[in-house]
């Protein structure tokens, strides 16, 4: 099943989603076993180590040393791997308000990591952008 590559369709489709937990980055060194009590939403292998999304509970009893308190949203469109534009449009959005944001695509959808604090506020700021992407 091909995802979409309309930047338009994708953008009024999006339908941002906010995902319950709060999630942080974590990094393991390279040939470092993952801990058995972890079970990572990524996982990506890097020359410097592991880099790992965990849920926050899980990366403190695992005593990982975790960085960048975020929420996931979940982009509830099926967006191609070939998509152009649609990251794009959304991370330059939250940059205007000064939030970071941490995407990863996957193969039905995208997702964003932003800060916990601030997550409410990417998703009334992503559903505003959908509205104003009319088909």
């Amino acid at each position: 099943m091909a995802g979409e590559t309309d930047l338009k369709t994708l953008l009024a489709g999006m339908q941002p989603e906010l995902t319950a937990g709060v999630y942080v980055f974590a990094s393991l060194p390279p040939g470092a076993p993952i801990p058995g009590e972890l079970h990572p939403l990524m996982l990506f292998y890097e020359h410097e180590g592991v880099t790992l999304i965990v849920p926050e509970d899980e990366a403190k009893a695992a005593g990982l040393q975790p960085t960048f308190r975020c929420r996931m949203l979940t982009l509830n469109v099926h967006s191609s791997l070939e998509a152009v534009g649609f990251l794009a449009a959304i991370t330059a959005r939250l940059a205007t308000a000064g939030m970071g944001v941490n995407p990863v695509s996957a193969f039905y959808h995208d997702y964003l990591f932003v800060p916990a604090d601030r997550a409410e506020e990417a998703v009334a700021m992503l559903e505003k952008l959908a509205e104003e992407s009319p088909l």
